[in-house]
């Protein structure tokens, strides 16, 4: 937990348990209202302005960059009557040297609604969350979790595919340093998907399939594309690295996603990717503009989604 500053105390009543800081302790039975309220505002009209959270204020808390998932929850605020303050790390007094602990103490005794914070430590909100009485949402932290980009995941699956039971989803890249493949495994595990993991062998732990029942683990990415229903690409998380653990034309050589793939995969396979996507590394264009590819339904769902998670968090 190196970096947060604990060396401060928060002050406060104790841990909310409001907040959304992982889908692996999530029950499938709130997963699957999450899904139907995001199903639900998905068919709002966007120029729609509801007053489900009129009166409301959430602080967006951003230590690392991003682009859909603190917009996303911006708009999704803003369409739910909510008032919103989006702060990001070079914006804040932490750059004068405050602690992170001293940074929410202040931003607890303003009290706002919510804290939405994203976190290069892996851990940071869960440990802030035992000592704020303000619910939090994790939107993302480190390598550890991204639930809400798992359950966008899931609505733009279910769109398509109408059920998550039985499907073969493939996972593919850079998984051990990524959030997004944690929080994915632990939803479609509880759904009974069938779910195989497949990267380099320096960025795939042979414990994966510990982390949830029944994953498989391949370093052979036709082996992980043949027949999937859904192929789930990973960026390439160069940012958690110390140093790059395979070279750029060598990672798309062999395990890129390219039309010959996807020749492998069930006829009506669809195609997911968290952005932002780096072509000719993980994807080729030609996938990525497909009509499989559902890259920018996840972005649209990402803020039906984050309305749900929000209307949860808030009116639970």
């Amino acid at each position: 937990m190196g970096g947060l500053g604990l060396e401060g105390r928060l002050h406060s009543e104790g841990p909310n348990p409001r907040s959304l800081l992982g889908i692996e302790g999530v029950p499938r039975s709130e997963i699957e209202r999450l899904l139907e309220r995001g199903r639900h505002y998905k068919a709002v009209p966007p120029n729609k302005k509801l007053a489900t959270l009129a009166g409301r204020s959430i602080v967006n808390l951003f230590f690392e960059p991003s682009t859909r998932t603190r917009t996303s929850f911006e708009i999704a605020a803003k369409r739910l009557g909510a008032d919103t303050i989006g702060i990001q790390a070079l914006g804040t007094s932490l750059s004068k040297g405050e602690s992170l602990v001293d940074t929410l103490n202040t931003l607890a005794a303003m009290n706002p609604d919510i804290i939405v914070m994203r976190h290069a430590a892996s851990g940071a909100p869960h440990f802030l969350s035992r000592f704020l009485s303000i619910p939090m949402i994790n939107a993302g932290d480190g390598r550890h979790e991204h639930p809400t980009q798992a359950l966008l995941d899931a609505l733009t699956i279910l769109e398509v595919k109408g059920s998550l039971e039985g499907l073969r989803v493939a996972i593919i890249g850079d998984i051990s340093h990524s959030r997004v493949a944690r929080s994915n495994l632990h939803l479609l595990s509880k759904f009974g998907a069938d779910i195989i993991a497949c990267g380099p062998a320096t960025t795939v732990s042979r414990n994966l399939p510990s982390l949830a029942p029944g994953v498989g683990l391949t370093f052979d990415m036709r082996e992980a594309v043949r027949d999937a229903d859904v192929i789930m690409m990973l960026r390439v998380q160069l940012e958690r690295q110390n140093v790059e653990v395979f070279p750029k034309s060598e990672y798309f050589r062999y395990y890129g996603l390219t039309l010959e793939h996807m020749a492998l995969a069930k006829p009506d396979a669809i195609v997911l990717h968290p952005g932002p996507i780096n072509r000719g590394r993980e994807i080729s264009s030609e996938v990525a503009d497909s009509q499989r590819s559902m890259i920018l339904s996840q972005v649209e769902n990402g803020v039906a989604i984050r309305m749900a998670v929000l209307e949860w968090v808030c009116l639970q």
